[in-house]
């Protein structure tokens, strides 16, 4: 790690910047439908990658083929390339396909075909060697010797396995200059090599390998004893006996070096792993030229795509215009308000710790979700396909692809699109469509929303959380700093019994940080149609602060002690 550190500090020593200082990493996010691939090209992705159903690992695509042309058409014309997955692993009645499937290529000419099974590959070398060939993570590429030789056979570009360390990468980078490279930087992560699992066709006759993985890592597992005459019993864990066990797992090649199974009342989710987040240290493999920088997600929703690509946009695009001055902290912000199982580094720095795994819980969640989506910007408004519950009061946030500048807004009633009606709660059931005018942002210019919010972007709401679920979140950022070396390990073991004591108190109401409703006191946040903060009289002072923020910035700690106007925050 210390000659890696001294490698970043002095980039004179090296050598692929020396020899590519042109050299820039694309943002490669992934594209489960048409929707999702407009998103991720509105949000700043430099490529995407996407398949159909028959030919992919992705079995629960929602592409058909002519949606496949319609979003290479549409990436196209925005300057964004295409990688067509063909990565499925052939059986017999898979070969007949791939003629037919080889001319629907020809016609849709994709920038790239990511394949994985050496025989697909030879098969495309020989009937169509027209097409970039890009070798999937499903082949298991680990090292420079591995590179070379897909790149003797004709690979433009190879996709490292999760498990290859930093150091690794940083050597295979330097020994393999004249091939692309392309690593994982977010998403989940497979408890096996490289998503090769067979835990799923196993426990529910559902193919791993073919995109339809059950996620049987992540259920939750009970503890039983199997007594000498055959008998089974159910080991039910209470305070009385809590402190009478301890189990561990023993590995063959590393006695005495005890893994702990954790299992509270609930079981236990021991073979549940955190996601990989590698924006901490993205500027080690900006640094170091990595042509592709992978986004996981094909199935996760247009709002995952839009935060993740705009904060990996941003972070990019930062650390170019100054490297020396770049800082994770305001996009892995931005990060943390998407679901997650939790960020961890993965195998950024060699073998996993235990704070890469979850063993309480299971749930991806983050204190905020989906909204709604603007599905058109007309002259006087907005009209927006809900995705959630709404009621009134509650604090809407905009999200642009187009500033950095986000707007909130606070609605008391609802106008259904195309109706009169007006309601108070609506629900995101059949594609409810609401209409919301311009006028309705109060503080804002109508131009300037028209522009900055086109169709595709995305509204997100605060979500309600249990005790238990906040305090999953905070665990979260604790193992994360601990992971990073910014926190002492002890606080790991502290907030693990914090978070078990939430769940065995049953504390189940829903609640969210700031208040929900604007009659019931003002969150502080300033929003656009917020009445109570507008017009009440006892907000004045605190009007004149929030002039002097950015719009949306919640009023601090300080102006509260002044007694300036937040009753609900």
């Amino acid at each position: 790690m210390e000659e890696n550190e001294s490698r970043t500090n002095d980039p004179a020593e090296n050598n692929v910047a020396l020899l590519y200082p042109e050299r820039r990493s694309e943002l490669l996010m992934p594209a489960g439908s048409l929707e999702r691939l407009k998103v991720a090209v509105l949000y700043g992705a430099d490529a995407v990658y996407l398949g159909t159903p028959d030919m992919s690992l992705r079995t629960k695509s929602r592409f058909s083929l002519e949606e496949v042309k319609e979003g290479i058409t549409y990436a196209h014309a925005h300057g964004v390339r295409v990688y067509l997955t063909l990565n499925l692993f052939t059986h017999n009645k898979d070969v007949p396909k791939l003629d037919d499937y080889i001319e629907t290529l020809k016609d849709i000419r994709p920038d790239g075909v990511i394949v994985a099974d050496p025989g697909v590959f030879a098969y495309l070398k020989k009937n169509a060697p027209e097409f970039n060939l890009h070798i999937s993570t499903q082949a298991n590429v680990c090292s420079y010797i591995t590179v070379d030789f897909w790149k003797d056979a004709g690979a433009e570009l190879v996709v490292m396995a999760r498990e290859v360390t930093f150091n690794e990468l940083e050597e295979i980078r330097e020994r393999c200059q004249d091939v692309k490279i392309e690593t994982f930087v977010h998403g989940a992560m497979c408890m096996t090599y490289s998503g090769r699992c067979l835990l799923s066709n196993f426990m529910s006759e559902r193919g791993a390998n073919q995109g339809n993985c059950a996620n049987s890592c992540r259920w939750q597992y009970k503890v039983h004893l199997r007594l000498n005459d055959g008998t089974l019993k159910e080991l039910h864990l209470s305070e009385e006996n809590m402190e009478m066990f301890e189990f561990v797992l023993e590995e063959g090649y590393r006695p005495g070096d005890l893994l702990p199974i954790e299992e509270d009342s609930r079981g236990s989710y021991i073979l549940n792993s955190k996601d990989m987040c590698m924006m901490p240290k993205l500027n080690d493999y900006l640094r170091i030229g990595i042509d592709s920088l992978k986004v996981e997600g094909r199935n996760k929703s247009p709002y995952y795509i839009a935060v993740v690509a705009n904060a990996y946009r941003r972070a990019i695009d930062d650390y170019y215009a100054d490297p020396e001055n770049w800082s994770p902290r305001e996009y892995m912000k931005e990060l943390e308000t998407v679901s997650n199982r939790g960020y961890t580094l993965a195998f950024h720095d060699g073998r996993l710790k235990n704070y890469a795994h979850n063993y309480d819980n299971t749930k991806s969640m983050a204190s905020w979700e989906f909204a709604g989506i603007i599905r058109e910007a007309r002259d006087d408004g907005f009209v927006v396909e809900l995705k959630n519950r709404l009621e009134a009061g509650e604090v809407m946030e905009f999200l642009s692809p187009i500033t950095r500048q986000t707007v909130f807004l606070r609605l008391y009633e609802f106008q259904i699109d195309g109706d009169d009606e007006t309601v108070t709660v609506v629900n995101a059931g059949q594609k409810r469509h609401i209409f919301i005018p311009y006028t309705a942002f109060d503080r804002e210019n109508p131009d300037d929303m028209r522009k900055n919010f086109p169709a595709y972007s995305v509204i997100r709401k605060e979500a309600q959380l249990t005790e238990e679920e906040w305090q999953r979140l905070k665990n979260d950022k604790i193992t994360q700093k601990i992971e990073m070396g910014q926190a002492p390990e002890d606080l790991y073991q502290d907030n693990v019994e914090k978070l078990q004591d939430k769940i065995s108190d049953e504390l189940m109401d829903r609640r969210s940080k700031t208040s929900r409703h604007g009659v019931e006191g003002c969150c502080g946040r300033g929003c656009n149609g917020c009445l109570i903060f507008w017009n009440d009289p006892q907000y004045e002072k605190a009007r004149q602060l929030m002039a002097k923020k950015k719009h949306g910035e919640i009023l601090d700690r300080d102006m509260r002690e002044d007694k300036i106007a937040v009753s609900g925050s």
